[in-house]
Parts: structure tokens; sequence; C-alpha cells
């Protein structure tokens, strides 16, 4: 009887904790006047109509009515995102994914309503898994679980992003890996081309050389055997000069040997005469001193 009255009175401790923590939640949660609660109806209604511009209006006027109202915040970012790209400029402020964005990031951060902070980052998930960011869409999916463990959809996305991050990241290595036998193969190339044109620039040269080399040795060749040419018909000229010289000085011998001959003749001539001459006087005298008396 008495662990019975102990058990009622545990149970009524235990929801008289509940009734005051929720009294407390409603006590932060953020009061809401007519004037939004009428907006974020109407913009509910064009929501699912899919006028999501029309519904952006009328989200724009709940947080005019109160500023402060993160449900009007959250409808307001959900309507952007409908209207906006995911594979636009991050940069862009005009685009409404941007837009949508920033808001999400603030709820996500420091919403009061930890339901609505998972939502938010749900949804973040959801722009960064749309722009192939599949690393921050894990990390949003992540966190939008823990703050609401129960949401089955966020576990969902998160798998899909895990698997497509592992494929990202294999493809990124292979592409590097194909990159790189790219680059190595191109270096490789460009080191064989400028060896080849330096060997081609090298082999050029010596051939140019040797060309050159045997150019002139046949100039060379050419300039001797034209050099012995000249050298030939000049002596050919001297010899031709010299015979006709030795012809010319075998003419004159000659004709001086004659008048030399001549001159030896006329004086051997002369000087027999005068031999003749001084033997008949010698045989003059001989005969006038034989015929002398004594």
């Amino acid at each position: 009887m008495r662990s019975r009255s102990s058990r009622l009175i545990v149970m009524a401790i235990v929801a008289l904790l509940a009734m005051g923590n929720l009294a407390q939640a409603q006590s932060k949660a953020p009061k809401m006047n007519k004037q939004e609660r009428v907006c974020l109806r109407n913009g509910n209604k064009l929501y699912e109509k899919k006028r999501y511009a029309e519904a952006e209006v009328e989200y724009r006027k709940a947080l005019q009515a109160n500023p402060a109202s993160e449900k009007a915040q959250f409808n307001l970012a959900t309507a952007l995102m409908r209207q906006g790209s995911a594979t636009a400029q991050q940069d862009d402020e005009k685009n409404p994914m941007n837009q949508a964005e920033g808001i999400l990031t603030n709820l996500a951060k420091g919403a009061q309503d930890k339901q609505l902070r998972g939502k938010a980052s749900y949804d973040l998930g959801n722009i960064a898994y749309g722009r192939q960011d599949y690393g921050k869409a894990v990390e949003f999916y992540k966190h939008a679980l823990r703050c609401n463990p129960d949401d089955e959809q966020a576990r969902h996305n998160l798998r899909l992003a895990q698997l497509k991050k592992q494929q990202q990241d294999k493809n990124n290595k292979d592409q590097n890996k194909d990159q790189n036998k790219d680059q190595n193969k191109d270096q490789n190339k460009d080191q064989n081309k400028d060896q080849n044109q330096d060997q081609n620039k090298d082999q050029n040269k010596d051939q140019n050389k040797d060309q050159n080399k045997d150019q002139n040795k046949d100039q060379d060749k050419q300039n001797q055997d034209k050099q012995d040419q000249n050298q030939n018909n000049q002596n050919n000229q001297d010899k031709q000069d010299q015979q006709k010289q030795q012809q010319q000085q075998g003419g004159m011998s000659q004709q001086n040997a004659e008048q030399v001959l001549k001159a030896m003749q006329d004086r051997e001539r002369a000087t027999q005469q005068r031999i003749n001459a001084q033997q008949a006087q010698q045989q003059r005298h001989e005969r006038q001193r034989t015929n002398k008396k004594w």
C-alpha cells in the first residue's frame, strides 16, 4: 500500500515537472499576434498552390508584424528556396537561394526552437547537396539529426550525401591522378621535345660544321687545283718563253760564231801574210848576206 502511494507521488512530481517545462518553453517562445497569424496562414495557402512569390509577400508581411517570428523567417526562407537556383553564383545577392541560405544559417545557429534549428539545418543540407558540395551537406544533415533524431528524411539524405562524397573524392583522386599523369606526360614530352630540339640543333650544327668543312675543303681543293693549273700554265708559258729565248739565243750564237770564225780567219790570214812577209824578207837578207864579199 505504501509502495503504491510512493509511485503515485513520483508520477505526480514528474507530471508537475513536465507541465513546468512546457510552461517555461511557452513563456520563452515569442508570442504570435493576430496580424502575424493571418499573414502566415495566407502565405501557407499560397505556398501549397505553388505561388511562391505571393507566399513570399505574405511571409514578409508577417515579419513586419513580428520581426522576431522564427516561423515567419523559416517559411520565408522556404518560399525563397523554391524561387532560387542552387547553381547560381553564391555572391549574387539577388539570387533568392542565397537570401534563403542566409536566413536558414541564422536560424540553424540561434533559433530558440530546437526542431526549427534542425529543419533549418536540413534545408541547408539540401542547398549544399544541390550545389554538389557533399561535404557540407553531410555536416548539415548530421546537425539536423542531432536536433531531431527522429527525422528519417534527414537520415536518408545523410546516407546519400555520404555516398556522393565518397564517389566525388574517388573521382577527384582519379582526376588528380590523371592530371598528374598527363602533366608528367606533357612534361616528359616537353623535355623530349627540348632534348630533340637540342639534339637536332647540335646535329645541324655539326652537320653545318662538317658541311662547311667539306665546302671549305672542296673550295681549298678547287683553289689548289686552280693554283696548280695557273702554275702549270705559268710553267708552260715560262717553258715556251725559255724555248723561244733559247731559239733566239741559238740564232744569235750561230751568227756570232760565224762572225768570230770569219774574224779568226781574217786574223789567221793576216798573220799568215805577215809571217810570209817576214820569211820573204828574212830570205832576202840571207841572200844579201851570202852575196856580200868579206
